[in-house]
C-alpha cells in the first residue's frame, strides 16, 4: 500500500489520488489499459477454446475428451464475466493504485490451516505458474517496466521516487486474473486451469511490453519525463570472467547476423530503386507517345514557380488523408476507390499560404499512379472474395507510404507489407458472403488488421511484421480446425460414395445370377437378404478382392444345387459340394452379425429344398445326361461377370460426349485444394474447394473453408457446369505478384516495348 504524509484520516488504506494537472493523461492511460488487455483477453480465450478443441480431437479416452469439452464450455460461459471483473479491477488500481493488492493479502490472511490442506496441492501448482509467468516478464520488459514506473508515479498523489507504483505490474496482472477467474466459479480441473494460465503467459503477458511502450509514449508526450532513459545492465553470469568472454562470441554472431541483415535489406531496397526506375521509363515513354512532356528525356518539363515538396512533407500529408479513412466505418460492403492524386492536389492546396505552390515531383506522380495501378488490379481481381477486397481497398495509402519509405515493397515477395497483403488475399478466397461477417473470425481478424494499420501506421515497418506473424498464427490454428474437419468429411464421402458403387455391383451381379432360374423361396430370401451383405463387405475390402470372388463362387455354386439336373457324376459333386457352401453360407452370415435366429431358419428350409430338388433331379435324369454345369465356376469367369457388373455401373453413371472433352480436361487438371465459385440459377453464388476426387466413381467432393462439404459433382456435371459458365475456377496466387506482373505487362504493352 502506498502512503503520503498529506494523506487525510479520511481517505481509505490504498486510495491513491492522481494529480489534478494529470486528470486528462490519467483518463487517457486509462482508456489504452482497457483497449489494449481487452483485445489480448479477447484474443487469449479465443486461442484457449482452440486449445481445448485441439486437445479434445487427440483425446485418448472419451472422459479426457469430455474434459476438454467441458473446460471449452465453461470458458464459453465465464469468459464475459472474467473480462469485465478483470478490466474493472484494472480501472480501479489505475485509479488507486495499491488497492487490490491489499485485498489480495486480506484475503490469503483469512485462509486456515484446514481449508489449506484441502487446496494447497493445486493452489502451489498455480502459485509456481504465477511466480514463473511473472518472472519471465519481468526480466523481458525491465526496460520497460522501469521507465512506465517513473513515470507514472509522477500522476499520483501519494507517489514518489522513493515510494513508486505501477498499476501494471506483472505480478498484479497475473494474480489479478487468477482472483477472477476463482470468483467466477470456474469449473476446471486442475490440469485445465493449468492451460488457461499457460495461455493467459503466452496471450496477454507476453505482450505487455508493448502496452507499456505505448504508456511510456503516451506519459513522454504530455510532458512527464520525456527524456527519461532508464537502461537495464544485464548482469553477467555467475562464472564472471569466463560467462563474458562465453558472451564474446555470441555477441559477435548477432552483430555478423545484423550486419547480414542490413546487407540484405540494402539489396532488397537497390533493386526496388531498380525496378521503380523501370516502371518510371515505361511510364515516361507512355507520356511521350501521348506528347507530353516532349523534352526533358521523355520526363515532364519542371514548371516554374512551384515548391516541389519532399518525402516528408508527402508522407505527412499521407497520414491525414490516412486519418480521414481511418474514421469511416469499415463495415462496409462497397470498395473503396482513393483518387490519390486529386485528395493530395486539394489537401496541398488547403495548406498553401505564402510563397510558391506546393507541387508533386515527377517521381512522386510515378509513385502515386504505380500504387493507384496495383490497387486498380486488385480491386477488380475476381479471384479475390468481395468482402476481403472491400477491406483491402481501405489500405490504399498506407501502402502508398510504405513503398515511399521502401521501394523494396514493389521487388521483394517477402516486404513485410507485401507477405501481409498476400495473406489476406490467400485467407479470404473462400470467403464470400456478406451476411455471415460479424460472427466470421477471419472477417473479424481482417478487419482488425486493417483498422490496426489505419490507427497505427506512422512509418514503422515492423508493425507490419507484427501483423503478419499474428495472423499467421491464427491461420495455423484455423487451419488446423479445418483440416480435421475436412479429413472428417473426406473419409465419410470417401466411404459414401464406394459403398453405393459397391451396393450397386451387387445388385447387379445378383440380379443376373437369379435371371432365367426358379429359386425357392428359401434361397431367394438367403440372397437378397443376408447374402447380399456379405458380397457387399467383401466388395469394399479391396485389399482382398479374392474374399469378394468367393462370395460370388458361393451364389454360382447355391444356384447350381437348386437348379441343374443331375446325372451320376452330377450326384457324386453335389453330395461333395452341399455340406461346405451350407457351411460357408451360415460362416458369411455369421460374420455380417446377420440375425442369428433367421440364419438358422433360412439354412433349416434350405436344406429341406437342396434335398427335395436333388430327389426330384435325380429321379428325373436319365443315364445319358450331362449335367447343365460341368463343374464349379471357373475363375476367369467369375472375373469376366464381376468386370460386366462393373462396367455397367460405370455406363450408367457417365456418358461423355466429344463436346466435353476439353471442359473434361481443364476438370481433370484439378488438384486437391483447388477453389472454384459456382454461381446458381437464383444469381447467388458461393466459392469451395476440391476436398478429393474418387477415382472408382469420378464423383468430386467440394468443401468450404471450414472443411464442411457443400456440393459433390460427377466429372461430367462440373464439365456442365464449367461449359455453361456457372463455374469458374479461382487463381490462388500471391496478389501482389500478380498484380505487379499485370502492371507491368500492361505497361509494356501500352509503350509498346517487347514483354
Amino acid at each position: 500500500m502506498i502512503t503520503g504524509p498529506d494523506m487525510s484520516p479520511s481517505e481509505k488504506p490504498g486510495q491513491a489520488l492522481f494529480r489534478d494537472q494529470h486528470t486528462a493523461v490519467h483518463a487517457s492511460l486509462l482508456d489504452l489499459a482497457r483497449d489494449r488487455f481487452s483485445a489480448l483477453l479477447a484474443r487469449m480465450f479465443d486461442g484457449t477454446d482452440d486449445s481445448f478443441f485441439e486437445l479434445a480431437n487427440h483425446a485418448h479416452t472419451n472422459n479426457e475428451q469430455n474434459r476438454f469439452f467441458e473446460a471449452m464450455r465453461e470458458i464459453r460461459i465465464r469468459r464475459r464475466v472474467i473480462e469485465a471483473e478483470f478490466l474493472a479491477e484494472l480501472e480501479a488500481e489505475l485509479n488507486a493504485p495499491g488497492h487490490y493488492q491489499e485485498d489480495l493479502r486480506a484475503a490469503a490472511d483469512e485462509i486456515d490451516m484446514d481449508t489449506l490442506s484441502l487446496v494447497q496441492n493445486d493452489a502451489l501448482e498455480e502459485s509456481v505458474a504465477i511466480t514463473t509467468m511473472v518472472t519471465k516478464a519481468r526480466a523481458n520488459f525491465a526496460g520497460e517496466l522501469l521507465n512506465f514506473q517513473a513515470r507514472v508515479s509522477s500522476l499520483y498523489v501519494h507517489a514518489s521516487a522513493q515510494n513508486p507504483v505501477n498499476p501494471l505490474d506483472p505480478d498484479f496482472i497475473a494474480r489479478t486474473f487468477l482472483e477472477v477467474c476463482h470468483r467466477s466459479d470456474l469449473a476446471m480441473e486442475i490440469r485445465e486451469r493449468l492451460i488457461l494460465l499457460k495461455q493467459f503467459d503466452r496471450e496477454v503477458l507476453s505482450f505487455i511490453g508493448g502496452i507499456l511502450e505505448d504508456g511510456n509514449r503516451l506519459l513522454a508526450a504530455a510532458g512527464i519525463l520525456p527524456n527519461l532513459k532508464l537502461g537495464v545492465q544485464k548482469s553477467a553470469n555467475s562464472a564472471g570472467e569466463a560467462g563474458t568472454q562465453s558472451a564474446r562470441p555470441a555477441a559477435a554472431a548477432q552483430n555478423d547476423s545484423s550486419a547480414a541483415n542490413a546487407a540484405e535489406a540494402l539489396a532488397a531496397q537497390q533493386q526496388g530503386e531498380a525496378l521503380f526506375s523501370q516502371l518510371q521509363t515505361l511510364m515516361a515513354s507512355i507520356r511521350n507517345k501521348s506528347g507530353e512532356a516532349a523534352e526533358n528525356g521523355g520526363r515532364a518539363a519542371p514548371r516554374d514557380n512551384v515548391h516541389y515538396i519532399a518525402d516528408r512533407q508527402l508522407f505527412g500529408a499521407l497520414s491525414n488523408l490516412q486519418e480521414q479513412i481511418s474514421e469511416r466505418p469499415l463495415d462496409d460492403t462497397q470498395v473503396l476507390a482513393v483518387d490519390m492524386r486529386a485528395s493530395l492536389d486539394r489537401f496541398l492546396a488547403s495548406q498553401h499560404k505564402d510563397g510558391p505552390p506546393p507541387a508533386l515531383s515527377q517521381a512522386d506522380e510515378d509513385l502515386i499512379n504505380l500504387v493507384s495501378m496495383l490497387f486498380e488490379f486488385i480491386l477488380q481481381d475476381y479471384n479475390l472474395s468481395a468482402p476481403v477486397q472491400v477491406l483491402i481497398s481501405r489500405l490504399q495509402i498506407p501502402i502508398l507510404k510504405v513503398a515511399i519509405r521502401d521501394k523494396a515493397f514493389f521487388s521483394k515477395p517477402s516486404h513485410p507489407a507485401r507477405k501481409l497483403l498476400n495473406s489476406v488475399a490467400k485467407a479470404g478466397i473462400g470467403w464470400s458472403d456478406f451476411s455471415e461477417r460479424r460472427r466470421d473470425k477471419l472477417y473479424e481478424e481482417i478487419h482488425s488488421i486493417v483498422d490496426r494499420i489505419l490507427n497505427d501506421y506512422d512509418g514503422d515497418m515492423t508493425l507490419f511484421q507484427t501483423l503478419n506473424d499474428e495472423f499467421d498464427a491464427f491461420r495455423a490454428r484455423e487451419d488446423r480446425k479445418a483440416s480435421l474437419v475436412e479429413q472428417r468429411t473426406r473419409e465419410s464421402e470417401v466411404g459414401r460414395v464406394k459403398a453405393q458403387r459397391a451396393h450397386r455391383v451387387v445388385e447387379r451381379l445378383l440380379q443376373a445370377k437369379m435371371e432365367g432360374g426358379d429359386l425357392p423361396d428359401s434361397a431367394i430370401r438367403l440372397l437378397r437378404n443376408g447374402w447380399s451383405q456379405v458380397m457387399f463387405l467383401a466388395f469394399l475390402k479391396e485389399e482382398s478382392e479374392h474374399r469378394f470372388n468367393q462370395t460370388v463362387r458361393v451364389v454360382d455354386e447355391l444356384t447350381w444345387c437348386l437348379q441343374s439336373r443331375i446325372n451320376r457324376a452330377g450326384r457324386e459333386r453335389w453330395v461333395k459340394i452341399v455340406p461346405q457352401l451350407l457351411k460357408n453360407l451360415k460362416s458369411g452370415l455369421q460374420d455380417v452379425s446377420y440375425d442369428p435366429a433367421e440364419t438358422e431358419q433360412l439354412i433349416i428350409e434350405l436344406k429341406r429344398d437342396l434335398t427335395a430338388h436333388f430327389k426330384l433331379a435325380s429321379a428325373s435324369t436319365q443315364p445319358g445326361d450331362q449335367d447343365d454345369v460341368v463343374g464349379a465356376p471357373r475363375s476367369a469367369v467369375l472375373s469376366a461377370d464381376i468386370e460386366a457388373a462393373k462396367n455397367a455401373v460405370e455406363r450408367q453413371a457417365e456418358m461423355e460426349d466429344a463436346a466435353l472433352i476439353e471442359y473434361l480436361n481443364r476438370v481433370d487438371q484439378l488438384s486437391p485444394g483447388a477453389w472454384v465459385e459456382y454461381s446458381l440459377v437464383n444469381g447467388s453464388q458461393f466459392r469451395c474447394k476440391l476436398s478429393t476426387t474418387i477415382e472408382e466413381t469420378g464423383t468430386m467432393i467440394f468443401v468450404n473453408r471450414l472443411g464442411l462439404k457443400v456440393v459433390e459433382k460427377s466429372r461430367a456435371e462440373v464439365a456442365h457446369e464449367l461449359r455453361r459458365g456457372r463455374v469458374k475456377f479461382l487463381q490462388e496466387g500471391m496478389l501482389v505478384d500478380r498484380a505487379m506482373d499485370a502492371v507491368m505487362s500492361n505497361l509494356r504493352k501500352i509503350s509498346g516495348k517487347a514483354a
